[in-house]
């Protein structure tokens, strides 16, 4: 019996807010690697949007900014195994 109000229980999750929004940040630099590096993952992957909580527009020019660190070398394009 135990199991199955565990299965049908859905939990509360609290919706995430644009980091940059709350901030009033309209500019993503690339060049600022403390913000950009804390939207890749160890493996240099992009976080997701759903996860990482940034509205669209944000998760756009992070996406972006990212590119550029990668293409000047700021930031790896993948991790070393």
């Amino acid at each position: 019996m135990q199991d199955k109000n565990d299965k049908t229980r859905k939990r509360y999750v609290r919706k995430k807010v644009c980091k940059f929004c709350a901030d009033k940040i309209q500019f993503i630099d690339y060049k600022d690697l403390k913000t950009v590096r804390s939207f890749v993952t160890e493996r240099g992957k992009i976080i997701p949007r759903r996860i990482s909580g940034n509205c669209a527009m944000h998760q756009r020019d992070i996406t972006t900014a990212v590119k550029r660190a990668r293409n000047i070398a700021l930031l790896p394009f993948a991790s070393e195994r």
